[in-house]
């Protein structure tokens, strides 16, 4: 009942910008905190960008300072713009949200995007 969709991945050049998409769609009551995920090859799912109880937004250290997350909250849509890409930022990102309240049951879901690569290379 309730998808993520992930946009916007591609192939970019160092110091390039890529801006993704993450849409929320179905019976949602309340979209609740959403994180920004990523995987590369060879490495461990990596958390980059994440609310915050107090609506404040979390940075890996990683992306801190190049990556920006926002979210338009009346589209259920949540974005993540990034800049200053390098070579290593190649992975596939995905958006999650650990605690959608649906309705009308009134049930909490996780759920997880279906990923978009991002490739960053000359």
């Amino acid at each position: 009942q309730v998808q993520l969709v992930e946009s916007g991945g591609g192939l970019v050049q160092p110091g390039g910008s890529l801006r993704l998409s993450c849409a929320a769609s179905g019976n949602i009551f309340r979209l609740g905190l959403m994180a920004w995920y990523r995987q590369a090859p060879g490495k461990q799912r990596e958390r980059l960008a994440a609310t915050t109880t107090i609506g404040t937004i979390t940075y890996a250290d990683s992306v801190k300072g190049r990556f920006t997350m926002s979210r338009d909250n009346a589209k259920n849509v949540v974005y993540l713009q990034m800049d200053s890409l390098k070579p290593e930022d190649t992975a596939v990102y995905y958006c999650n949200a650990p605690r959608i309240l649906t309705t009308p049951d009134s049930r909490y879901l996780e759920v997880w995007g279906q990923g978009t690569l991002v490739t960053v290379s000359s």
